[in-house]
């Protein structure tokens, strides 16, 4: 009895599964390339100019020097801002 409910769930499934329309879906070849593309996103650094830097890193910009640091009023995953140092 069993075996005879589970063939028949099996069945039953197997009927489903087969009767969900198939859907194609194109993609691009662009989106499987990195050839031509701009840096990944990180999600621990900060980005300045298409270019990921990580926590303390200090750079020299126009308008001074900026590190990157952690911003303690932000709760989340990627909590690096830029700061000015003074």
């Amino acid at each position: 009895m069993k075996t005879h409910y589970l063939a028949g769930l099996l069945m039953l499934l197997a009927g489903a599964a087969m009767a969900r329309p198939q859907v194609e879906v194109n993609v691009p070849p662009e989106v499987f390339s990195t050839q031509g593309q701009q840096t990944q996103r990180c999600t621990q650094c900060c980005v300045y100019q298409n270019e990921n830097y990580s926590e303390g890193a200090v750079i020299n910009t126009d308008g001074g020097l900026l590190q990157c640091l952690r911003d303690e009023k932000t709760i989340g995953t990627n909590p690096l801002i830029w700061r000015r140092v003074k």
